[in-house]
């Protein structure tokens, strides 16, 4: 893999303008759901959050993981805590 470099860059890209990274990353629907389960898998953002990203409900999503074979994760503290900020933002 000789472009690794090409990931390095694109890191500090994206550290400088999060907001231009973000717009390219929605446009690849496909790259956009992987980031996302990914993140939710690796604890990093809760099942709401995740749902918030995606425009939809959380029961849409969930019904949606289940059908793709992603687990659910119980609801930790954090998550609760982290739900209750997503509620908060509507």
């Amino acid at each position: 893999m000789e472009e690794l470099w090409m990931i390095s860059e694109f890191e500090k890209i994206a550290a400088l303008n999060p907001d231009r990274i973000i717009k390219l990353l929605k446009k690849d629907k496909e790259l956009f759901w992987e980031i996302i389960v990914s993140a939710y898998l690796d604890r990093k953002i809760s099942l709401g959050k995740a749902a918030e990203l995606f425009g939809v409900t959380r029961e849409e999503l969930i019904k949606e993981f289940h059908k793709r074979g992603i687990p659910i994760r119980k609801l930790s503290k954090e998550d609760a805590m982290a739900e209750v900020e997503a509620l908060e933002c509507l």
